[in-house]
């Protein structure tokens, strides 16, 4: 199967180093693929992609297993070297080739219109400026170039919303790897100039307690088509 990686990064500076959170999440997240049903989330969220596709945020790889054969290729972005690190090594079991790169969201090391397809999967909560790594994935896409999201964010009644604006204001984000449970994923994809498809919200988990973190939305959005001037 044939694999690439970058160069291991001990050599430069991390934009981002958050290595106790992801030591945390690498594992919550594995137990989440059965327990939370995120298996299932990821399987619904990649189904149907085909061709070259960008992956923001790739984490510790869990989307990898999950793609079509119909993709032909996937460039994961991922800044945290830990997680960077679970990255390559998932890759490594996945369907077709996976090329992990280190780089932020707001300054994708990718040409423009190169990619088919983007996935920001649980990301959008912890970019430090969202405009701006929605402009980049716009950069990136071709026109007509279909994103598939799952994200987290504001949800439930007045108290619930309150408590969300609070702990992003105080303790979460520091706790959390930079992490904003109270962003609007939708809001900011209609407002980056994306043109939204079918999406539907959830619970993560679905039973049991209503948390900050629990108020999901999945679905797909698309860069506009170029539109030619007439003659």
């Amino acid at each position: 199967m044939p694999f690439r990686s970058v160069r291991p990064a001990a050599t430069r500076r991390d934009a981002v180093h958050h290595p106790f959170f992801a030591r945390r999440y690498a594992k919550v997240s594995v137990a989440a693929e059965s327990r939370l049903g995120m298996g299932r989330i990821r399987d619904r969220m990649l189904t149907g992609l085909s061709g070259r596709v960008i992956e923001i945020g790739a984490g510790n790889g869990l989307n990898f297993t999950h793609y079509p054969s119909t993709v032909s290729e996937v460039v994961a972005i991922e800044p945290e070297r830990v997680l960077r690190r679970l990255a390559v090594e998932a890759a490594l079991r996945a369907g077709m080739p996976v090329d992990v790169v280190p780089g932020t969201a707001e300054a994708l090391p990718v040409k423009s219109e190169a990619f088919d397809a983007a996935v920001v999967s649980l990301v959008l909560c912890s970019v430090r400026d969202v405009p701006r790594a929605l402009a980049e994935l716009r950069r990136v896409l071709r026109p007509g170039g279909e994103v598939r999201f799952f994200e987290h964010g504001r949800g439930g009644g007045r108290l619930m919303t309150l408590t969300q604006l609070g702990l992003d204001r105080t303790l979460w984000p520091p706790l959390a790897g930079g992490c904003h449970v109270s962003r609007q994923p939708v809001a900011a994809l209609r407002e980056a100039g994306f043109v939204l498809g079918p999406y539907r919200r959830t619970l993560v988990p679905e039973r049991g307690p209503r948390l900050p973190t629990s108020y999901c939305v999945l679905g797909t959005a698309w860069r506009p088509p170029e539109v030619r001037e007439p003659r």
